[in-house]
């Protein structure tokens, strides 16, 4: 890694600002948060800090999309500072602020290590803008800048590359992991690499897939995005999920990708969208009023073999409607392929697929599930990401 990380500088009695991701899911009706995963996430970074005596610790991050005047409400960042200082087991100072009198104050009066959680940054309309008014506004409360929050670093914002424009600027622990892996597999896998692409639509992987043909040893793909493909080698896709402006870009991909490419060869279909429906298994036709859900047993069997002796994995997008039982078994499939695959470096690249292997109990069973669904999508498109960008080079 080529990034300065928190290893590289001394923070003692300097005042920290750390871009952390607490952008947790909250029940839309008690507001309680449902998730404490990101916030669980940050503690080895702060943690850290923390033990090298810092004069304070400022943590920056936004909550939701905050579009009108309303939006203030049902996202603010309050919810965070208990649930934080209990997983910290110390006390954090909420600032119900984002600039001015009060946070300056907070700030200039902090000492031993206090932590100090500011209001929502997507309070400041110029903060998705990057103000660079904003960004040295905030980079003049502290010494030195952590960038930390993997799911928002494909995102030019002012507390993301902002800041960092005006302070000495390291990357944390997640971000130093990612970069570690994410960043590994795509510039320098140990090989055979093989990606598995999932998901419902072909559009939102096309970067990915355009990378991963030049980089990647074979590709896999399943979920929604496949019967695209289907219907590009010609065959019946019935009522299946098909993006008709893709097919020929699949056929595109077909072409180029040559055995390269593993497609689907039967899959689990319904009548209808739902576990009430009339559910079979079919050959690589979907037959008129059916729509595929699921990959079917010999895809499975298909795709365990193709994966034989893999040393590099990355996966991201679901195989099927993972989140009904009945068209979850290839999803559940492929996590038991990563989870016993020996010897290899297994990536989940974020999203619905991290969701999956979290929902489905293997979490605990492969190299490294990411934080950022976008962000991990934009790494393996091989884009430079402006968050990492902005962090010094050593």
């Amino acid at each position: 890694m080529d990034k300065l990380t928190i290893r590289d500088i001394d923070v003692a009695g300097k005042t920290v600002l750390v871009r952390v991701d607490f952008n947790v899911p909250r029940d839309k009706d008690t507001g309680e948060i449902t998730d404490d995963n990101r916030v669980v996430a940050a503690l080895p970074t702060i943690n850290y800090l923390l033990d090298h005596n810092p004069k304070a610790v400022v943590l920056f991050s936004h909550l939701g999309k905050i579009k009108k005047e309303e939006d203030k409400a049902k996202n603010d960042m309050a919810v965070v500072a208990p649930k934080l200082a209990e997983l910290l087991g110390r006390d954090v100072k909420f600032v119900n602020a984002t600039r001015g009198a009060e946070l300056e104050e907070a700030v200039k009066n902090a000492e031993n290590g206090q932590v100090i959680l500011v209001q929502n940054t997507r309070y400041e309309a110029g903060e998705t803008k990057n103000d660079p008014e904003l960004g040295a506004y905030w980079a003049s409360l502290g010494d030195v800048f952590v960038e930390d929050a993997f799911g928002s670093v494909h995102r030019a914002h002012a507390s993301t590359v902002g800041i960092a424009a005006h302070l000495p600027a390291v990357a944390g622990f997640l971000v130093e992991k990612e970069i570690a892996y994410i960043g590994k597999a795509v510039s320098d896998p140990e090989r055979p690499l093989v990606a598995i692409l999932g998901g419902s639509k072909v559009s939102s992987k096309i970067g990915v897939i355009e990378n991963l043909l030049n980089i990647a040893d074979k590709i896999i793909i399943g979920g929604g995005m496949c019967y695209t493909f289907a219907k590009a080698q010609g065959h019946t896709v019935g009522s299946s999920l098909v993006e008709e402006d893709k097919v020929d870009l699949a056929k595109s991909f077909i072409e180029k990708g040559g055995d390269k490419l593993i497609l689907p060869i039967d899959s689990v279909v319904s009548s209808k969208f739902g576990e009430d429906g009339d559910i079979k298994v079919v050959g690589e036709d979907v037959p008129e009023g059916y729509m595929g859900l699921d990959i079917g047993p010999k895809t499975v069997e298909l795709f365990a073999k193709e994966l034989e002796g893999a040393k590099t994995v990355i996966w991201n997008g679901p195989m099927g409607v993972f989140e009904m039982p009945k068209f979850a078994e290839g999803t559940k499939a492929v996590c038991s392929m990563l989870a016993n695959l020996k010897g290899a470096n297994t990536i989940i690249g974020g999203g619905d697929s991290a969701a999956a292997v979290k929902q489905l109990g293997f979490a605990d069973k492969v190299s490294h599930i990411s934080t950022g669904g976008g962000a991990s999508l934009e790494y393996m498109e091989g884009k430079v990401l402006p968050g990492i960008a902005a962090i010094n080079d050593k």
